[in-house]
């Protein structure tokens, strides 16, 4: 008994030393990145001291003497907070996922590749000023420095995946541009493949119905200006791997909202200019809050990306700026004919032409790896897949053209007026943006910076290969494009909405969003004959839904044509007394946005199939569009179900029908308690971390943070979208909410949902998300004066010896 006394008491002590030893282990490596934000630091290359103050939120506040310390110092800062997410991105850019990932990641690094990003950097880096190379190669070094000095105290995802960084290179910094620009094509390649699809399969007339009718949208952001199947299968192409690299939350750009109005409209007497890009809610956020400054000659603020040096929306001692996606159709998809004895072959202008083909070495985690091959014609990537058969699938897109975003953001930086601010974006042209524009003189503006390109043919199909009539011939002249400068009306807007009227000469785009958000915006600026900060915070986190005016009053009308049971007549209850604002702790939104779902399944089932409707209704790009289309005359050919021969349905069957759907399945997922179905029960949003997704590491390392309930939706000016793949979870939103005040930059606002550290641990990692999901902001100093009241730490940087 004794001694089996003895061996338990043994095993005890041996379980405690092992808890105790995989405690230290677990909080060294969660821990040991976290910086000392009052150490000082010596860095090679620098010639004066440089000083960096954080505020309580650990934002940087760095000031240098000359433009090399200054870039060399945010290198080392912004690689302290943010190297993991920083080497993600550039491992994006380079398609290089497997490496750290694995097998799973080998198509997404083919795709990624065939994107050529690292190629397009190079041009950018060739046509680049000496004093923009330097400033790009400071930065570089900054962040190898910290390299050395942290080889042995880098973030815990290092660790975890077991692979430590490599020396930083300024063509790293110049592939985020590249990735920007995939990013933006948003939905246009997959819709132009589904709308082919679709087009077979029930022919050219009815499918017309399904694309967006851009002619009819009457809110344009610039209203006074005037001048073989196989291969359309996504899962197997090249394409689907654009999923895969959503989900790893590197999203940079997607929708946006931002305005401004002129000292005539506003209570300080001077502009006032807001800004919020809506991006994937995800853990770290995509953007690093810093404050750059070379006494007495630069001095800005704002969001940078990671990896990036420059400020990309902020402003300086002069000027103000912000962006939102402007939604250009900047992707093109051919079908080409391949040689059927010669499959390195395709077919253009009478002859046959040779393929580029690449051979691609994609390394795997665990030291293997394969040889997989890109092709391309002289427009770019095959897409499809490379089958044996006679036709292929050509992508042309604008990312691989010339841009240099790289030297927009660095003048963009140091601008002091309008014509510098468009000098500036003139070469924005691969990430096409509307530029929003406030100074310090009392000028407002918006400017559609982006390279469009012009061309014949049908812009939302796949278009013939074997000739040159469809193929890009140049691009809208940058004056030309849309833009608005002190507009008599005292205020511009835009909301990823139509861009110009129909007499505009150009085409620009098919894709944008409906006018929910824009409408919106617009009647509450003209609500008011002058607004106030105070309006401009209410404007940033208002969530009425024109969409709901719109709908919700029809609908009311057509279920009140019928006696329903008990829930039927409570629940059109609920409708009949909304004031159509989506609040979280609600029910009649969520029987509103259930109903709005379960009706487009209904309008359109029947005609398509589960296939086509599926990957037709998951693309927001055209099955929100649609259903905007058809509200205007319910077409009967989509209210009538074809599987239904001898019944003739109508606008109202389909809508009394999708609200009995909404009751019975709410009634089964949420319980019998109507007044328990709650918006916020079931639209909710988490902050995922990129390896958030294994249990054990978000457990240990507590990656993720919420689920939180929210309100809004994508129709919203606050909005937090959910993908109708996926509904209600919310997975897009504002990433950041910026409030400019020219008349006193120090008085300006801002807030982003997770916080200025990509340390998991550190107390710095999601600060600020309380406040954002409050529709609270924080300080955003400017002056030495305003800086130095909210310092709470203060490091210093001197030249090594």
């Amino acid at each position: 008994m004794r001694l089996f006394k003895k061996i338990l008491l043994s095993l005890l002590i041996f379980l405690v030393v092992v808890a105790i030893a995989a405690y230290v282990f677990v909080h060294h490596l969660s821990t040991k990145a976290i910086p000392d934000y009052n150490q000082t630091v010596e860095l090679r290359g620098l010639t004066d001291e440089v000083h960096v103050y954080r505020d309580s939120l650990a934002i940087p506040h760095i000031y240098a003497k000359n433009e090399s310390d200054l870039y060399r110092t945010v290198g080392f800062v912004m690689a302290q907070d943010r190297m993991w997410q920083m080497d993600l991105l550039r491992r994006v850019t380079q398609g290089r996922l497997a490496e750290i990932f694995g097998a799973d990641l080998i198509n997404t690094d083919l795709f990624l590749r065939a994107l050529r990003v690292p190629e397009k950097s190079k041009m950018m880096l060739a046509d680049l000023t000496p004093e923009q190379t330097a400033s790009l190669e400071a930065y570089a070094d900054g962040v190898n420095q910290y390299l050395e000095q942290y080889a042995d105290k880098l973030p815990p995802e290092f660790g975890i995946l077991g692979y430590k960084p490599e020396p930083w290179e300024p063509t790293n910094s110049l592939n985020v541009t590249g990735y920007m620009a995939w990013d933006l094509a948003g939905s246009a390649y997959s819709a132009e493949i589904t709308l082919y699809k679709i087009i077979q399969a029930i022919g050219l007339d009815k499918a017309t119905g399904l694309v967006p009718n851009i002619a009819e949208r009457k809110v344009v952001v610039y209203p006074d200006f005037k001048i073989d199947p196989k291969l359309l299968e996504l899962k197997n192409s090249l394409m689907a791997e654009a999923e895969t690299v959503e989900k790893l939350g590197v999203q940079v750009f997607n929708g946006s909202n931002n305005w401004a109005v002129s000292g005539a409209k506003s209570t300080t007497g001077m502009p006032i200019m807001a800004n919020d890009m809506h991006l994937g809610l995800n853990a770290p956020g995509i953007w690093y809050q810093i404050h750059e400054v070379i006494e007495g000659k630069h001095n800005v603020t704002g969001l940078a990306v990671p990896g990036q040096p420059f400020v990309v929306a902020g402003h300086n001692a002069n000027i103000g700026w912000g962006m939102t996606n402007l939604y250009v159709d900047d992707i093109d998809l051919y079908l080409e004919t391949i040689n059927p004895s010669d499959s390195s072959q395709y077919f253009f202008m009478g002859e046959w032409k040779p393929l580029e083909v690449r051979k691609e070495l994609i390394r795997i985690k665990g030291g293997d790896s394969v040889y997989r091959e890109n092709r391309f014609t002289h427009r770019g990537p095959i897409v499809s897949g490379f089958k044996k058969t006679d036709q292929a699938i050509s992508m042309r897109w604008i990312g691989n053209d010339y841009s240099n975003e790289m030297r927009a953001v660095y003048l963009l930086n140091k601008a002091a007026n309008w014509d510098e601010f468009k000098e500036a974006i003139r070469t924005f042209n691969s990430v096409s943006q509307n530029f929003v524009y406030a100074d310090a003189a009392g000028n407002i503006g918006l400017y559609a910076g982006g390279g469009i390109p012009i061309r014949n043919g049908n812009k939302y199909i796949i278009n013939p290969g074997d000739t040159d009539e469809f193929d890009w011939t140049s691009r809208i002249p940058f004056e030309e494009l849309p833009h608005s400068f002190n507009p008599e009306n005292g205020m511009v807007s835009s909301a990823n909405n139509k861009t110009v009227g129909n007499d505009y000469p150009y085409y620009i785009g098919t894709y944008f969003s409906q006018d929910y958000r824009i409408s919106r915006i617009r009647e509450m600026l003209e609500a008011k004959e002058k607004l106030s900060v105070d309006d401009f915070k209410a404007m940033l986190k208002d969530q009425n839904s024109m969409m709901a005016r719109k709908f919700v009053p029809d609908m009311l009308v057509e279920l009140a044509a019928e006696d329903g049971d008990a829930n039927f007549k409570k629940g059109y209850d609920y409708l009949m007394n909304w004031d159509n604002t989506m609040r979280a702790d609600e029910v009649a939104p969520l029987l509103f946005e259930k109903t709005y779902l379960n009706l487009i399944k209904n309008l359109l089932y029947d005609d398509l199939g589960d296939v086509l409707f599926t990957e037709y209704f998951n693309n927001s790009a055209l099955s929100r569009n649609f259903i905007d289309d058809f509200w205007t005359n319910k077409d009967p050919m989509w209210c009538d179900d074809i599987s239904t021969p001898d019944i003739k349905e109508s606008f109202g069957d389909q809508v009394r029908k999708s609200f009995k759907e909404t009751i019975s399945q709410l009634n089964a997922e949420l319980g019998e308690n109507m007044d328990t179905w709650t918006w916020g029960s079931v639209h909710k949003v988490s902050f995922q971390h990129q390896m958030g997704g294994v249990a054990i590491l978000d457990k240990i390392f507590k990656l993720n943070r919420g689920p939180y309930p929210v309100g809004g939706s994508f129709h919203t000016v606050s909005p937090y979208s959910y993908s109708f793949e996926a509904p209600f979870t919310a997975n897009h939103g504002s990433s950041h909410r910026h409030i400019f005040l020219p008349n006193s930059w120090d008085k300006s606002l801002t807030i982003i949902p997770t916080g200025e550290s990509g340390i998991p641990a550190s107390d710095f990692y999601m600060d600020q998300t309380e406040m954002y999901l409050n529709n609270q902001y924080h300080a955003d100093p400017f002056s030495a004066a305003a800086v130095e009241k909210h310092t709470q730490f203060a490091a210093q940087f001197i030249p090594k010896k």
